[in-house]
């Protein structure tokens, strides 16, 4: 894991090639911000983990045991390879899917279990609350005195509630979420459209908007959309795969970007 005073700039920096802008380039001195929600604005992430792992870990157990065949258990591995930044139904199907199961085509299961998992995890985020990381609480307040416009951009529909729960929904003027992905037809995370659609709501060029995301998928969106400057949040993914999908820089939090 990358030292906090430390952030770990993009492969090609460290290698000693050519520059790229982006290299260079700060949030500050860009005219967008947009944020992930789970793992970047709020510690969601672990809740996610834990209901996804209470929905699968029994039913791919229950699957193989009425299938009479051999079926890989499901472990907080297979949350980062198919659920992380996804929108939830899709996560469904592709976690159904790496098990070769048949009702990873059947919409009616895929929106059972999914509905399942969010059931959980909205009893657990009333039940227990939840607060923002503080390094990104400044970072919205530095970009608010900075007169930057900033977005939230999820696959979550439980965006809003989410920040609610965490005192910061007043802060948000544009939100795209699953809901809003939904709304829309915009397919989701690795696809950029839900962070090229937050940019034209702030009306400021994609080139010109810095990205903070904690998954693979959301980076990959962020490099797909060709925005100015991405910034890999490492909750759990790992630096080395947060580059790989194209972060310009890596950070343990965004406290890290404020000095």
């Amino acid at each position: 894991m990358p030292s906090s005073n430390n952030p770990v700039a993009s492969p090609e920096a460290a290698a000693g090639g050519e520059k790229d802008p982006r290299e260079t380039l700060r949030w500050q001195d860009c005219r967008g911000v947009l944020l992930d929600l789970d793992g970047v604005i709020t510690p969601t992430l672990d809740i996610h983990k834990r209901a996804w792992f209470n929905l699968f870990a029994p039913y791919i157990e229950q699957r193989a045991a009425e299938l009479g065949e051999e079926l890989a258990p499901y472990t907080m591995e297979d949350y980062y390879t198919y659920v992380d930044g996804r929108h939830r139904l899709d996560g469904v199907r592709d976690v159904l899917r790496s098990r070769h199961l048949p009702e990873a085509e059947d919409p009616g299961t895929v929106e059972r279990l999914g509905l399942q998992k969010n059931n959980e995890f909205m009893e657990t985020l009333q039940r227990d609350g939840i607060r923002a990381y503080p390094g990104t609480v400044a970072l919205i307040e530095v970009a608010r005195l900075l007169g930057i416009p900033y977005a939230v951009v999820s696959s979550s529909r439980n965006t809003r509630p989410v920040l609610q729960a965490a005192n910061l929904l007043d802060r948000f003027e544009v939100i795209v979420d699953g809901n809003t992905a939904d709304e829309k037809h915009l397919p989701g995370k690795p696809a950029p459209d839900t962070y090229l659609y937050a940019a034209e709501r702030l009306g400021v060029p994609a080139r010109q908007c810095a990205v903070f995301e904690d998954a693979t998928a959301g980076v990959a969106a962020g490099r797909a959309g060709d925005f100015g400057l991405v910034v890999g949040v490492n909750r759990g993914s790992g630096a080395a795969s947060l580059q790989a999908a194209g972060a310009d820089l890596v950070v343990d939090d965004l406290g890290e970007t404020l000095v």
